[in-house]
């Protein structure tokens, strides 16, 4: 992972809020705030540097807003604590994948039984369908 940054001091410039959650809960889940949001304001980041900021833009810009707020929520468990560590693990998740790099593709030759076997269903489908025109044309003649 290059250039990943540091992830708990971004979660100090993260905002939380808690709101009623749909999910289970009985009758909680129409008096306790128990789904928790996280945002995260991208440009106004100060433990990213500018091009940590491109990359995290790049990356995660389904789940970032016109006001470069990037979100994520839970509602799944029925504790608002509960939810908070969720949103966390999510968060970190989300963070040190888009800082992954993928290796390089080396490019290689394909090999002979590659070949032969590219050539062998080519013959093979070619022989289908010469065949079909054959019978098509005996048809024709009676």
């Amino acid at each position: 992972m290059a250039n990943l940054p540091d992830i708990e001091a971004l979660l100090t410039e993260c905002r939380f809020e808690a709101t009623r959650s749909s999910g289970s809960g009985g009758q909680n889940v129409n008096k306790v705030s128990t789904k928790v949001i996280l945002l995260f304001n991208v440009l106004d980041s100060n433990v990213l540097d500018q091009e940590q900021k491109e990359i995290f833009l790049s990356k995660l810009y389904t789940r970032i807003s016109k006001n470069s707020i990037f979100r994520i929520s839970s509602g799944r468990e029925r504790t608002q604590l509960a939810n908070r560590k969720l949103v966390i693990e999510k968060f970190f998740k989300l963070v040190e994948k888009a800082f992954e790099t993928e290796e390089e593709r080396i490019a290689t030759k394909p090999t002979k039984g590659s070949k032969l076997r590219r050539i062998e269903s080519k013959k093979a489908l070619s022989g289908k369908k010469a065949d079909r025109t054959q019978r098509w044309n005996d048809n024709e003649d009676n």
